[in-house]
């Protein structure tokens, strides 16, 4: 009988996985771009094999061929690496201050970026002692018209993108409070906009109520949104003072300019 393990496999278990990985590592290798030929080569595959790959590659731009016969990694690997890159630097920058909001607040405060028509949760600060069970776990989705942090994002787009999400996504609801008509939600992201903070009044779950502020960077782009959920008959509006000041100080931390002064004249 086989023993299990519960280490990791140290190779990919699909084998077109497998030769995809070796195709990217041998362009990566490279700062020009490299034939068929000698990827082919390189890799072990046979140069019919490593064309079918490659195109498929190319039409998820993860390779760029700027000319027949020759292959270089593509710029949505670029994009991705910054994503990535953009995620890490917030999430260290939130850390703390997202800690000491926790201890005044005794609530779960919460990190939340945006990916596509969703929010994904990647921090969280929260204890048992908040009375709250937390059902949001780090790496949990959620719809952008259904959450606070997600309004955050959508008040920032243009509004035919808006209107194009909520055509995409049908603007479905969770519970009897949810946004479900455009005109709504409309009138939603314009409160939004002219507060410089967003709600959910128990638009995702019953029971729970959020207030969100947004995170910038060092070019004022909004980047993630940082949010205080509690159950909907214990929030406090005195909170929110506290979270648009934690708000400003990550993104000074990130490098934003206006970050503090954005959050004094929201106070005022």
């Amino acid at each position: 009988m086989t023993k299990r393990t519960d280490h990791q496999p140290t190779a990919p278990t699909v084998q077109v996985i497998e030769r995809m990985f070796n195709l990217v590592e041998v362009l990566a290798s490279r700062e020009e771009p490299v034939s068929l030929k000698e990827i082919s080569e390189k890799t072990g595959l046979h140069p019919s094999t490593a064309h079918r790959i490659l195109n498929d590659l190319t039409i998820g731009r993860f390779v760029d061929r700027p000319e027949a016969g020759s292959y270089r990694l593509g710029m949505r690997l670029l994009e991705l690496g910054n994503l990535v890159k953009a995620r890490l630097s917030v999430r260290d920058a939130a850390m703390l201050p997202m800690r000491e909001l926790h201890k005044l607040i005794q609530q779960p405060v919460n990190l939340s970026v945006r990916q596509g028509d969703e929010i994904i949760y990647v921090e969280r600060a929260y204890s048992e002692r908040s009375g709250m069970q937390v059902v949001r776990a780090i790496g949990g989705r959620a719809p952008l018209h259904l959450t606070s942090v997600g309004k955050l994002f959508l008040a920032a787009d243009e509004p035919q993108r808006v209107r194009a999400y909520a055509t995409r996504t049908g603007l479905a609801g969770n519970t009897r409070n949810s946004l479900t008509q455009i005109a709504a939600l409309e009138r939603e992201l314009n409160l939004c906009r002219q507060a410089g903070i967003a709600r959910d009044n128990e638009e995702l779950e019953l029971g729970v109520r959020c207030m969100a502020a947004g995170i910038y960077d060092d070019q004022c782009k909004l980047v993630a949104g940082l949010s205080i959920s509690a159950p909907a008959d214990r929030i406090d509006e005195n909170w929110l003072s506290k979270l648009r000041t934690t708000a400003a100080d990550i993104s000074a931390a990130l490098g934003c300019p206006k970050a503090h002064t954005a959050a004094q004249l929201s106070l005022r």
